[in-house]
């Protein structure tokens, strides 16, 4: 049985490249995926665990499972904890790897679960069980790219996602909404979640917007972000002069020249 999720104090921090600053009281805890953590006061011990700790009678095997579920997704086995052993308040920062907002979310007014992209997962007070959630219609979801494997965030506590450039949030009463896979951030449950062919084959080929998009329609709330990191990584890799690309807003016709004086 899962355990009731610590109650957390935070503060979200900056504009465009935002972190979130999470307060425990004494002997409370948060979770996190490995490299997420900024800063921590003094007091905070953190430990890499093998799952989220939201069912601590699961024993070794329970644990394992829920291991082999993240490793198989890509994502790392091991999670990281970190406690308040201290005898006051102490903060602990965390921030994605790439700019963006963060989404602080009370899963306990939206039903107790949020589905969300296995990537966007930062942090979540202890007791909220993290768990990876595969899309039913396997036919269409190979081809889905990032849409396809999800991630379940369930509990009664704080969680915190990470959204690429701007946070976009869409209230479904029974429409239909699509979207490129890479742009869903996560939704509500009573969200139908399914990918579909993106048009025409012209469409496909030559549209350049992806070959699938995920479709989804019900009641309840969906968030999207408008810049995810694979469609920056691409516009950068494409613009790199050692790729071949072509120089941007470097303000001076030399650039060219000085890349190669310079050893670049």
């Amino acid at each position: 049985m899962s355990m009731k999720s610590h109650e957390v104090d935070y503060e979200i921090i900056g504009s465009s490249m935002q972190l979130v600053e999470v307060e425990l009281d004494p002997n409370e805890s948060v979770i996190a995926e490995a490299g997420a953590m900024t800063y921590l006061e003094e007091d905070i011990m953190f430990e890499a665990r093998m799952g989220d700790g939201s069912e601590p009678e699961s024993g070794f095997f329970g644990k394992l499972l829920g291991a082999g579920k993240r490793a198989i997704s890509g994502e790392g086995i091991f999670m990281t904890h970190f406690t308040n052993q201290g005898q006051q308040k102490r903060k602990v920062a965390f921030a994605a790897p790439f700019p963006g907002t963060i989404l602080a979310i009370d899963l306990a007014q939206h039903q107790g679960e949020l589905i969300c992209q296995k990537d966007s997962f930062l942090a979540a007070a202890l007791g909220t069980q993290v768990s990876m959630k595969f899309n039913k219609r396997l036919g269409t979801g190979f081809f889905g790219g990032e849409g396809f494997i999800l991630q379940s965030l369930k509990g009664d506590g704080m969680a915190f996602v990470h959204a690429g450039g701007t946070l976009i949030k869409k209230e479904l009463h029974g429409e239909t909404l699509r979207v490129d896979t890479g742009c869903l951030v996560g939704f509500t449950p009573g969200i139908d979640y399914d990918i579909q062919r993106a048009g025409s084959l012209k469409s496909m080929v030559f549209g350049g917007e992806g070959l699938f998009l995920a479709t989804l329609k019900g009641h309840g709330t969906v968030w999207l972000q408008s810049l995810p990191f694979s469609r920056m990584a691409d516009r950068i890799i494409a613009h790199a002069p050692s790729s071949g690309g072509k120089d941007q807003g470097e303000g001076s016709v030399l650039g060219g020249i000085g890349r190669m004086v310079g050893g670049r």
